[in-house]
């Protein structure tokens, strides 16, 4: 999952990756044109759903960890 999600995420590698790009646009304030939004959406969603799944990971793993004790 991870590898998929960093791929999709920081893609295309050379020579800066679109979410690095985007992110600098956003922080610049230039981010307007709705193809860049959607760049940068596109390239979001994977990471956050990566975050999304790895943190129900640990929840569900410390949940059963505690109630084990």
């Amino acid at each position: 999952m991870l590898p998929l999600s960093l791929a999709l995420g920081v893609a295309p590698f050379f020579p800066e990756p679109h979410i690095v790009e985007k992110c600098r646009m956003l922080m610049a304030g230039t981010l307007r044109r709705p193809l860049d939004i959607f760049d940068l959406v596109l390239h979001a969603s994977a990471l956050s759903y990566f975050g999304y799944r790895a943190g129900r990971e640990l929840g569900s793993l410390l949940l059963k960890r505690r109630e084990g004790r």
